[in-house]
């Protein structure tokens, strides 16, 4: 069986497949607030609570904010976690008596819907999460992409192409710099467009420089299909307004990319953490 890990700064969900891919087991706890070492003695309980009630020893795979730096082993980028910072993986691992696999938690997302979601089929997916942030991940030939630093897909914290004068320089982003795609296309952007210029503009505006940032991807990966996930996927607009955007930005004659929701929504990032383990 598979055990997957889905850790978020406010809750931890866990799940359990069976060799059919079928859901066993499902868990949610709060993401434990204390120091390092009573979390990550609660992290190693929850999961290994999940793993009793399967009736069988699991692989574990974990999606989380941030990434494991391959070198010094560490945890960044994760906030509002106890665990950033630290040597997760090389702790739990030893409290757990096995190996574990990580991943970006939007890598998960786009592994789940390229191996049987929205994707199933597709050789290069981009998987795009539009919630609270801006994330991205980058599955090929059904595994992830990770790169030497640990960070492909992070196409949210590099600058808003083609901004107009009254964008430019763009709103200070929580990774210090200004103009960060994710602060123009995540969902608080696209409330604060919404108080600002209502419904209808709002989504106009937003879908613009949706389709300027997504125009970034299919520039440099030209993939097969993107899926979208997070809070805004549930835009449905965006499914015909975009894709009608992205000729004006892509560097081709004609732009056939699939721009489509995840099929599975919010379930996918701990499928896909599961999966970072073959069936």
């Amino acid at each position: 069986m598979r055990l997957g890990v889905d850790l978020g700064g406010t809750k931890i969900e866990v799940a359990v497949y069976d060799d059919a891919g079928r859901e066993v087991v499902r868990r949610r706890a709060p993401t434990p607030r204390a120091g390092y070492d009573v979390a990550l003695e609660e992290f190693a309980r929850l999961i290994a609570e999940a793993e009793k009630e399967a009736g069988a020893r699991c692989s574990v795979g974990i999606g989380m904010p941030g990434t494991i730096v391959p070198r010094s082993g560490r945890v960044v980028n994760a906030y509002n976690t106890p665990f950033n910072g630290r040597r997760l993986k090389q702790d739990l691992e030893k409290k757990l008596e096995r190996e574990l696999r990580f991943a970006n938690d939007a890598n998960c997302f786009a592994l789940s819907e390229a191996i049987d979601g929205a994707a199933r089929g597709a050789e290069v997916v981009f998987g795009a999460i539009l919630g609270t942030g801006v994330g991205g991940g980058i599955v090929v030939h059904g595994r992830v992409l990770n790169g030497l630093h640990g960070i492909s897909g992070e196409w949210g914290h590099t600058p808003l192409p083609w901004m107009s004068a009254e964008e430019h320089p763009g709103p200070v982003c929580n990774c210090g710099r200004r103009g960060c795609i994710e602060q123009f296309v995540s969902g608080p952007a696209l409330a604060r467009e919404k108080s600002a210029h209502g419904e209808a503009n709002a989504l106009a505006i937003y879908a613009d420089r949706l389709a300027r940032a997504l125009s970034l991807v299919i520039n440099f990966l030209d993939p097969d299909v993107i899926v979208v996930g997070g809070g805004v996927s549930r835009e449905t607009r965006i499914y015909a307004s975009v894709p009608e955007l992205l000729p004006r930005y892509v560097y081709s004659q004609t732009v056939e990319t699939p721009l489509v929701p995840a099929a599975h929504g919010d379930a996918s990032g701990v499928r896909g953490a599961a999966m970072l383990w073959p069936a």
